[in-house]
């Protein structure tokens, strides 16, 4: 099976929910239109890291998960992107995996990034996703997650076939944004779609870069600074036949570690 994925890459606008749909509305509609299945949006999409208003902010994900439960049916999408989800008086960053119109799982990012204060404004998750959905099981995390390998390993472990990686991941550290995403490709044997901010956003300046990456770590397609759709074709016969000819998961020995 063929799976046609694509990023819809964005200057996240702070704070202003509307804007943000709208962009994200008219992306949805242009991705589908060229036969794309699988939809990844950058993190924290909808209201960006607005610390002020983020509580209030957070009110409205739920009418937005309804309306891209309604976009996803129509235009038969799988759709990943996280936001804020209220929970008392702080919030979660949350991812929702919206399969044709039905919500296949919710991620609550588990690791805060605590540099920018992330820990304060937001409450930690406390478990992992692996989302069935019509195209197979597609794993999720959230940014700062990339650099914690235990996690992505545990998705592929528990059958995932994609990783997902919506992202606010600022200059200047463009390399380890790379670097990484290739790492968690390679060492899974999976494939991995990461979608970034891009442009200024608040106080940070955000390079874009969002990639698609195949289970050797070949870039299927790599966006540059500026707003942009990126796409490629995920064969899933390639990945049985790599994991085939490098049979790192049979040759594991996690009972040694």
């Amino acid at each position: 099976m063929t799976i046609h994925a694509a990023a819809i890459q964005f200057n996240v606008k702070q704070g202003d929910v509307d804007a943000n749909l709208a962009h994200v509305r008219e992306g949805l509609i242009r991705v589908a239109g060229r036969g794309v299945q699988l939809a990844v949006l950058p993190e924290m999409w909808s209201s960006g890291f607005s610390y002020r208003n983020l509580n209030e902010l957070a009110l409205r994900s739920e009418a937005i998960i309804e309306e891209l439960r309604e976009l996803s049916a129509r235009l038969k999408l799988v759709i990943v992107g996280s936001m804020p989800e209220p929970n008392g008086d702080k919030v979660f960053n949350s991812i929702t995996v919206i399969d044709n119109g039905t919500l296949a799982g919710v991620y609550r990012k588990l690791h805060l990034f605590s540099l920018l204060g992330e820990d304060k404004a937001f409450s930690g998750g406390d478990s992992w996703l692996v989302a069935q959905t019509s195209l197979g099981k597609i794993g999720v995390i959230i940014c700062y997650d990339l650099r914690f390998p235990e996690l992505s390993r545990r998705l592929a472990i528990e059958g995932a076939e994609i990783i997902c990686v919506p992202a606010q991941w600022p200059k200047p550290r463009q390399e380890h944004w790379r670097t990484l995403l290739r790492a968690r490709a390679i060492e899974n044997q999976l494939y991995v779609i990461s979608c970034n901010a891009c442009g200024n956003i608040g106080k940070l300046d955000f390079f874009g870069m969002s990639m698609i990456i195949d289970p050797k770590g070949e870039l299927l397609a790599e966006a540059g600074e500026e707003e942009t759709e990126i796409s490629a074709l995920l064969d899933r016969q390639l990945m049985a036949d790599w994991r085939a000819q490098i049979p790192c998961f049979k040759d594991r020995r996690p009972e040694l570690y």
